[in-house]
């Protein structure tokens, strides 16, 4: 069933079921990798929320959250300009970060934070992010680790991603109709 938001029409992409067992693979794995360990989770707002609190129920690990908050969409395109509007206000020197990425499209946004978050010396960095568009992405990262689904440079909103802060509440995820 397709639905409208604003001026464009979106129709299903990915269904609950199948995010919801991806998301659950996910967090057992990092529970095997991080075994013994209290990694920091820095998730990335505004569109990490529904993943991250998803992920970290299936991890069952003694954890760190923590959020930043960077922006450079307008509309269904990156502007490649990065805004921080919410900095990283834990100490990160000596601990495993895992940062926890709705999407990553062209990397910029990703890059931007790996930039910071080095600066803070941590023990290691690693990337978990529920979509990766490896077609749209302009930056290759060492720490892209742990990736839900590969897909097309294609606009997707739903399950934490949105279209003009509207779409982030749809427990599937959508992708611009083409009409």
């Amino acid at each position: 069933m397709q639905i409208k938001i604003d001026d464009k029409t979106f129709e299903p992409y990915l269904l609950k079921s199948k995010i919801e067992a991806r998301v659950a693979a996910i967090g057992q794995q990092i529970k095997i990798d991080y075994k013994d360990k209290q990694p920091v989770f820095l998730g990335v707002l505004s569109g990490s929320f529904f993943f991250m609190a998803d992920l970290l129920k299936q991890t069952a690990l003694d954890v760190e959250i923590s959020f930043v908050k960077l922006a450079s969409y307008e509309g269904v395109r990156s502007s490649g300009k990065m805004e921080l509007q919410l900095s990283i206000h834990t100490d990160l020197k000596n601990r495993d970060v895992i940062i926890v990425e709705d999407i990553v499209d062209t990397g910029h946004t990703l890059k931007c934070l790996l930039d910071l978050i080095y600066q803070e010396k941590p023990a290691s960095v690693r990337v978990c992010s529920l979509l990766y568009k490896p077609a749209a992405c302009q930056v290759q990262f060492d720490e892209l680790h742990y990736i839900g689904f590969e897909i097309p440079n294609e606009f997707v909103l739903g399950y934490g991603l949105d279209y003009n802060d509207k779409g982030r509440n749809l427990r599937d995820i959508y992708r611009l109709a083409s009409i």
